[in-house]
C-alpha cells in the first residue's frame, strides 16, 4: 500500500544546498522518524531550477514574483522552474504536506525578505511555497513542526 509523503527543504535534512554552500540541518525526533519511515521527499527548488551552490543570496522583490540576487541579476526564471519541478515531484510522490525553510525566497511561508537586502521582512511567501499551496499541499515552516506533526497524524498519514 502506498503512503502519502512529505516534501521537505533539503537544507533542513543537512544537504549543503543553501546559497552559501551550507545547510540548516534540524536534528529532531519527528524528522528522524519520518526519514526512517521513508515518507520524506527532500528537495531544493533553487537547485532544481538550475542555480549553483554556492550562489549569490536572492530575495523576492516586494509585491511581485520577481526574484533578484544580491548582485542585481534577475533569477525569476530559475525560481519559477524550480517551483514547477518541485510541484511535479510532489504530485508524483503523493505528497500531502510540505515542511519548508522559513524566510527563504523559494520556501518561506508567510514571511520573507523584501528584495532590498537590508534584512527587512514582509508578509509574503516564497515562490515554491505559493505554488505548492495553490495546488492544495499544506505547507508548514520548520518553525511549525508541532503543527506539521499534528496535521500528519490527523490527515496526512492515511494511505493513498
Amino acid at each position: 500500500m502506498s503512503r502519502r509523503k512529505i516534501v521537505i527543504s533539503a537544507c533542513l535534512l543537512g544537504e549543503n544546498v543553501k546559497y552559501d554552500g551550507g545547510n540548516n540541518a534540524l536534528h529532531v525526533k519527528i524528522l528522524e522518524q519520518w526519514k526512517d519511515e521513508g515518507v520524506l521527499v527532500p528537495l531544493c527548488p533553487e537547485v532544481l531550477g538550475g542555480l549553483s551552490v554556492p550562489r549569490p543570496a536572492c530575495e523576492v522583490l516586494q509585491g511581485t514574483n520577481r526574484v533578484v540576487n544580491r548582485i542585481g541579476e534577475d533569477v525569476s526564471e530559475a525560481f519559477s522552474k524550480g517551483a514547477k519541478e518541485s510541484l511535479r515531484i510532489a504530485k508524483l510522490e503523493g505528497v500531502c504536506m510540505a515542511i519548508l525553510k522559513a524566510r527563504s525566497p523559494s520556501c518561506g511561508k508567510d514571511i520573507i525578505y523584501d528584495g532590498t537586502f537590508t534584512s527587512t521582512r514582509v508578509n509574503d511567501s516564497g515562490i515554491t511555497c505559493k505554488l505548492l499551496q495553490e495546488s492544495g499541499i499544506v505547507v508548514f515552516s520548520e518553525e511549525e513542526l508541532s503543527l506539521a506533526e499534528a496535521f500528519w497524524h490527523s490527515k496526512g498519514n492515511a494511505p493513498l
